[in-house]
């Protein structure tokens, strides 16, 4: 299973650089200087530089959930099919969002799409977790892997809620996921004993 998700997780991010291909082809057409290709194009390229990273960032911490697993289940295999769907979906709200002016609907769009690939990430973590069947015994998910995930869907969760709904927002939004290692390490500090 691991090995189908790695090849999706490959086709997808091929997928990403596909527009580009075609904004080069279609500028040599229209005249354009390879440096123009680049500078009037600089929304395309940072959306697939940005979808890239994202991609590359959800198939890392995959792998790491994945890392505890030591049998698979039925509903393993259908909850990691949901997220190999948000990885196969990502590519279209990156072309979107490449093409179309940023509005709240790019923007929700875009980060609903991230917020459906974090809930399934974090629900295969929460259900590998404490789960006989499917956890490696030797190799528990830990507390802390699962309250990260938890974080990052929540952070997730009210990026989109911006993105979408406040006005002027939109992709700014995004960058509260860099909260997340922040939120854990203050979270850290809480239960840390008083000495």
């Amino acid at each position: 299973m691991v090995l189908f998700t790695d090849a999706v997780v490959a086709i997808a991010l091929t997928l990403l650089i596909l527009p580009l291909v075609e904004v080069v082809t279609e500028s040599r057409t229209e005249g354009l200087t390879a440096l123009e290709v680049v500078t009037e194009h600089k929304p395309e390229i940072y959306s697939f530089l940005l979808s890239f990273a994202v991609i590359a960032n959800f198939w890392l911490g995959h792998h790491r959930v994945f890392e505890h697993v030591r049998a698979y289940t039925p509903r393993l295999i259908r909850l990691n099919l949901i997220w190999l769907l948000a990885i196969v979906i990502l590519p279209f709200p990156t072309e979107i969002v490449g093409t179309f002016e940023s509005s709240r609907f790019t923007a929700g769009f875009y980060s609903g799409t991230i917020l459906a690939l974090s809930l399934s990430q974090t629900a295969l973590t929460w259900l590998i977790r404490g789960h006989r069947e499917i956890e490696n015994p030797d190799n528990p998910v830990s507390r802390r892997e699962l309250e990260t995930s938890l974080v990052l869907t929540g952070l997730t969760l009210l990026a989109f809620v911006l993105a979408a709904f406040v006005p002027g927002v939109r992709f700014y939004a995004l960058l509260l996921l860099l909260l997340s290692p922040v939120i854990m390490r203050v979270g850290d500090l809480v239960r840390r004993p008083a000495t």
